[in-house]
């Protein structure tokens, strides 16, 4: 599966455009659209860079969620593409949500575990909050 554009437009959304590195909330340097792979404090990229950056970072999620071989549809695909581009894929691959998942991706149990990634150094980030809900809301909506 692809992501879609509302995945890409969740992402854009919630991480914001910053073509300058920044240090995110949870302390790691970060530039375009949330990506963080090998930036430095003095990095700055264009808005084309940014688009080409966020690009790449998607088909790597891509790639890790079709390697995870979930039976899920294009929604929860992209909601999936979403929490995992935030939370990164070790996070997910030890988390209960993906458990969940693997035995039903169905269960309505599933919506809870969207509101337990709202964390940032131990304090909840509201912009996090309604990301969460944003997919939570995505991945239960019906294709």
């Amino acid at each position: 599966m692809k992501a879609t554009p509302y995945a890409y437009l969740i992402i854009r959304h919630f991480e914001g455009l910053r073509l300058s590195a920044y240090r995110c909330p949870s302390g790691i340097w970060t530039i375009g659209y949330g990506h963080t792979s090998g930036v430095k404090p003095d990095d700055t990229i264009t808005q084309a860079q940014a688009n080409e950056l966020l690009e790449k970072d998607v088909e790597t999620v891509e790639a890790y969620l079709n390697r995870a071989q979930l039976n899920i549809n294009q929604n929860q695909f992209d909601a999936l593409t979403s929490f995992v581009f935030n939370i990164g894929q070790t996070a997910f691959t030890a988390s209960t949500m993906l458990k969940l998942i693997r035995k039903n991706p169905n269960n309505p149990a599933i919506a809870a575990q969207f509101s337990r990634w709202i964390h940032s150094n131990g304090k909840v980030l509201p912009g996090l909050q309604r990301r969460r809900e944003e997919e939570a809301k995505l991945y239960f909506l019906k294709p």
